[in-house]
């Protein structure tokens, strides 16, 4: 399953993220974390404090070698200039399973707190002026299309502030979106945006209150939000401690289901209510299987509108021929 956090800058989807992404992981369910905001601050929220995380390889500056890779052999594509960030696969595509053993996920993909981490990476001198963070995040886009995860498999990604991934196809490229929204009218302006493009292509979103610290808290966002307010998360003093480099407090004796101590969860002392809105969370991404039509539908059609619209021109081809009719998506395509 595939899931976004996005919301207003300042609002938390990094340490959302962090805190689902370690939530995962400290269930045992295979999960990769991906920073895809401009702002690079994922792999220093996943990391417990005093740890330096290892910053991974990033993707943007090697998308040549990326579409190389991806292109393999499918015939469609004439070339990788003429692959873009939209381009579909194939037949004849490398396609990819969550954290397998290939080279983009081995030279792309760190661990940062226990949880594999891949990065955009941030603009360096040579983008100031001349190119959009839109660039970087075609990498994400490439490595979404290509990748065939299965059952109870997790990619979190922590996108851009905003409604910017709407700039792109990329916010099709999930099962869920979870929009972190702060009780302010500034913190859910994002959400009226996110909700009226995502409904026109039946995208589902969930709103994640965050730093709740009242009844009015609460009641102003089911108030704004309705339905969409899936759950909220309260003040935390452990997130407080972790942001300000401290080392949160323990919890040995938190019991597990089975009523043993679960000392090994690196979350078992963050608040309960807090840890219950993680298991909410988690319960609203599983609830709904993965559609493989709708998503490869949406790829196609976004590949067109850009084909249509610059890409055509600048590749001097007709690229709605990269797209294959006779390629079906899901695990029936791997080759393993």
């Amino acid at each position: 399953m595939r899931i976004a956090f996005v919301g207003k800058g300042g609002s938390g989807k990094t340490t959302m993220s962090a805190l689902f992404s370690r939530h995962l992981a400290a269930a045992g369910a295979p999960v990769l974390a991906i920073d895809g905001d401009i702002n690079q601050h994922l792999a220093e929220a996943l990391a417990p404090a005093g740890d330096t995380p290892v910053t991974p390889s990033p993707l943007g500056p090697r998308l040549h070698d990326i579409k190389t890779y991806l292109r393999g052999t499918n015939p469609r594509i004439t070339s990788t200039e003429s692959m873009i960030k939209t381009t579909p696969p194939g037949r004849g595509s490398r396609l990819l399973s969550l954290l397998g053993d290939d080279e983009l996920h081995t030279r792309h993909v760190s661990r940062a707190g226990g949880v594999p981490l891949m990065a955009t990476g941030q603009f360096d001198d040579n983008d100031l002026g001349v190119a959009c963070y839109h660039s970087k995040l075609g990498a994400v886009e490439l490595y979404l299309g290509h990748l065939i995860d299965g059952p109870g498999e997790y990619v979190v990604v922590d996108m851009t502030a905003g409604a910017d991934a709407f700039a792109s196809g990329l916010f099709t490229r999930f099962d869920l979106t979870f929009l972190v929204a702060e009780p302010t009218r500034k913190g859910v302006s994002v959400y009226r945006q996110y909700r009226d493009h995502a409904r026109e292509f039946g995208i589902r979103v969930a709103v994640v209150g965050n730093k709740v610290t009242c009844e009015d808290d609460l009641l102003f966002l089911k108030e704004q939000v309705g339905d969409d307010l899936l759950t909220h998360l309260v003040h935390s003093d452990w997130v407080r401690a972790a942001e300000q480099g401290r080392t949160p407090p323990t919890a040995p004796d938190t019991p597990t289901a089975s009523g043993s101590p679960n000392a090994s969860d690196p979350l078992s002392a963050l608040e309960p209510h807090n840890r219950h809105a993680l298991t909410v969370m988690r319960e609203a991404v599983d609830s709904h299987p993965r559609d493989w039509d709708r998503l490869h539908r949406h790829a196609v059609e976004f590949h067109l509108r850009n084909a249509r619209s610059w890409a055509d021109a600048r590749t001097g081809e007709d690229l709605a021929a990269q797209v294959d009719p006779e390629y079906v998506p899901g695990p029936a395509t791997l080759p393993f």
